[in-house]
């Protein structure tokens, strides 16, 4: 008997929450099932969406292509689980890394979307794992990089790696003997909780910052009520499209975007994006307390 997908059909609203959130579905396994039912489409097929996108900004194009290959983002999410972050999570960025090969994509190239978009999923993936994995970053330059996504697997046990076994990743790695022996040693350390209910390994206290302009301490204090009422709404409007935008995209929007996100759209430094950040903000706190 042929199975029914009626419990698979789900509308494009709800849709496009999941590959945002997978868990909008209510269930990773749900959100899967119903991922691994959608139709796989042939190249022409592919070739045909990549041009109405790229040459008519066709967004129902670019959706049929980011759908279709929703299954390789679950795929390559899966091999990252040994770092104690959920599936969902893993998945959410994946899907964020999809979006962005689906929007550099050349057709003319003759490389298929698959090939093309593994690079993008996995570089949001790595860079989610980096800023989750520990509080304290521990891979910042590309050699760090390469280290703490290959050490684990490289490591013949549990025990500290001796000279000899250093020496031998190392030069696999092509990276320096003493960068190996230091992800071992970051590998290996524990967090300190900042917010310990113990006073003594309290260290809260001496990173708070309580200045009034700083920008989660204003986002802190705007209510439900203000953010969805018409004061935020004028407030903003009183912004200039720059201003109004960045404020928008960093404290308004579902998928935040980073300083380095629009500094690159609007072809400043992060820094400058900051400064414009907080000025906003400053002047949209006066207008949001007249």
């Amino acid at each position: 008997m042929k199975k029914s997908k009626t419990s698979l059909i789900v509308s494009n609203e709800t849709l496009s929450k999941a590959i945002c959130n997978p868990g909008a579905l209510g269930s990773i396994e749900t959100y899967i099932n119903v991922v691994n039912n959608f139709p796989l489409i042939t190249q022409e097929r592919e070739i045909e969406l990549a041009i109405n996108l790229r040459d008519h900004g066709d967004i129902d194009a670019a959706k049929e292509l980011v759908i279709s290959h929703l299954r390789l983002v679950i795929s390559i999410a899966r091999q990252y689980l040994g770092y104690g972050l959920s599936h969902a999570d893993l998945i959410q960025e994946g899907n964020i890394g999809l979006m962005k090969a689906v929007k550099r994509f050349d057709p003319t190239r003759g490389v298929r979307l698959m090939s093309f978009a593994v690079h993008w999923i996995k570089a949001e993936i790595h860079e989610f794992i980096i800023r989750n994995w520990k509080l304290v970053k521990i891979a910042t330059t590309k050699a760090q990089r390469k280290i703490f996504f290959n050490l684990r697997s490289m490591k013949p046990d549990d025990h500290t790696l001796s000279p000899k076994q250093i020496l031998n990743i190392a030069k696999s790695l092509n990276v320096k003997p003493e960068e190996i022996s230091d992800m071992e040693v970051r590998f290996s350390g524990q967090d300190l909780s900042i917010d310990s209910k113990d006073d003594e390994d309290n260290y809260i206290s001496y990173l708070s910052d309580n200045s009034r302009l700083e920008p989660s301490n204003i986002i802190e204090k705007m209510n439900i009520e203000l953010l969805h009422g018409d004061k935020l709404k004028n407030a903003l409007n009183e912004l200039d499209s720059r201003s109004k935008r960045i404020i928008e995209e960093r404290w308004l929007s579902e998928n935040n975007k980073t300083l380095h996100d629009l500094a690159n759209e609007f072809g400043i430094s992060a820094e400058r994006v900051r400064q414009i950040e907080t000025s906003a903000m400053k002047k949209m706190k006066l207008l949001l307390t007249e």
